[in-house]
């Protein structure tokens, strides 16, 4: 009685046992495997589309441009925001920077003028960079090392802070510059760097200067030191007594060439942004100077 309960049930429902049917347990297990699948697959790609939107977010966020300056269109090309490799500009990094040069002969009174540049607390000049020949042996070491000035990471005793307004360097004619003129007046273009050229106008003078100083490089007459630049006026007398002898045949030839080296200098580079001065008129009084100083000031982060 109770099989044949049993039988009756199973055949009322339909149901037909497990064993005689493995094919339809199968196919609903692939079936619910496939579902859910398709289910987590749906989650995850939902979850990775949101870790990229807020990865896109918070780099767009990160490198917000800065607001526009309150400045002519003209000088916009000489504005410029380095991103140094070396450190980081924190809070300044929308400060602009503008870029310079100071061009000069040896004994005319560069090392005093940067000096006096320095004393700003927001320029740095970095000295007579290209002095050492290696890094002016060809053009490439030449821009790789401006390169480097002009991003903020070259490190010595004229660097100031991330806030600095103004950076550059001191260069003289005869380290490279006239040799590779055109490469440095198409990347001073480029770039935006702004020119200051520093002469002499008493030749003479200079050229009584480069003697004597080549002279105490041997002699060494301050305490067994030699020092290219004095800073008292005992110092100053001590160098001054000695009395270099000129070539009376080759003066003129000389300093026709020194003349000739400055005009061309003038002339290659007339197509940058620059200022012209002259040491004298630097020195003559304290007026002339405050202004001169403020001029310079002006043309290179104002």
């Amino acid at each position: 009685m109770a099989d044949d309960l049993c039988s009756f049930t199973k055949e009322s429902f339909g149901i037909k046992s497990v064993k005689k049917s493995p094919l339809v347990l199968r196919m609903v297990v692939l079936a619910f495997a496939t579902i859910c699948g398709v289910y987590i697959c749906s989650i995850c790609i939902k979850q990775i589309g949101f870790q990229t939107k807020s990865v896109l977010l918070n780099v767009e966020v990160i490198n917000r441009p800065c607001p526009e300056p309150m400045i002519e269109p003209w000088e916009i090309p000489y504005l410029h925001y380095p991103k140094p490799q070396t450190y980081s500009r924190a809070e300044c990094s929308c400060n602009p920077v503008r870029y310079f040069a100071i061009f000069s002969m040896q004994r005319s009174g560069s090392g005093w003028f940067e000096t006096l540049l320095n004393n700003h607390t927001n320029i740095s000049s970095n000295g007579e960079i290209f002095s050492v020949k290696i890094r002016r042996s060809n053009i490439s070491m030449i821009t790789e090392t401006l390169d480097k000035i002009y991003n903020l990471d070259w490190m010595s005793s004229a660097s100031k802070n991330e806030c600095t307004a103004a950076v550059g360097l001191k260069w003289m004619l005869n380290q490279g510059l006239m040799q590779h003129h055109e490469e440095i007046v198409d990347y001073f273009r480029n770039r935006g760097v702004s020119a200051i050229f520093l002469f002499r106008r008493n030749l003479l003078r200079r050229m009584i200067s480069v003697l004597a100083n080549s002279y105490d490089r041997d002699a060494k007459l301050l305490n067994g030191t030699h020092k290219s630049h004095v800073h008292s006026p005992h110092e100053a007398e001590i160098l001054a007594r000695y009395k270099p002898s000129l070539n009376s045949t080759l003066l003129i030839a000389d300093l026709r060439q020194v003349q000739e080296m400055t005009a061309k200098a003038l002339e290659y580079f007339k197509s940058t942004r620059h200022i012209v001065l002259y040491y004298e008129d630097v020195v003559k009084n304290r007026t002339v100077r405050k202004t001169v100083f403020l001029l310079v000031v002006a043309c290179i982060i104002c």
